[in-house]
């Protein structure tokens, strides 16, 4: 389990994709209705443009801005970092543990593949990370 590779986890997934122009409002529609914790926010060519998460969201709130007059693009984190599809999952929470963050955009080239998110990866992978963070917090 432990190289597990991405391409598995995004096999058959139909990962929550909107454009720029969409509101936070309908971003959050969708995101509850799919119970997921991130949009991928798409160009006109269908290419990665961005990300828009639940962390997006209070800083949006926490602005004073109103969801319903919001798009995507004024608020989603602009090329956000990406995995390609042959990253193990060791790869993918090096990545969001180093960045911070939750969801991973996975990209082939300029494809969009899908995301993965922490909660995708159980038991070996956690436990291995930490392990990990153990031994560099001993350095």
């Amino acid at each position: 389990m432990t190289n597990r590779l991405m391409a598995e986890i995004v096999r058959n997934q139909k990962p929550l994709v909107l454009t720029a122009e969409a509101t936070v409002q309908e971003a959050c529609k969708r995101m509850h209705a799919r119970k997921v914790g991130a949009v991928l926010v798409i160009d006109p060519a269908g290419r990665l443009a961005g990300i828009f998460t639940g962390r997006d969201l209070v800083r949006v709130v926490s602005r004073g801005r109103h969801a319903a007059d919001t798009p995507l693009k004024a608020v989603m984190t602009k090329k956000p970092a990406t995995l390609p599809p042959g990253c193990t999952a060791i790869d993918a929470l090096r990545l969001m543990r180093d960045g911070g963050f939750r969801h991973v955009p996975v990209v082939d080239g300029d494809m969009l593949i899908g995301i993965v998110s922490r909660g995708d990866f159980r038991g070996l992978e956690h436990h291995r990370m930490d392990e990990e963070t153990g031994i560099w917090e001993r350095i």
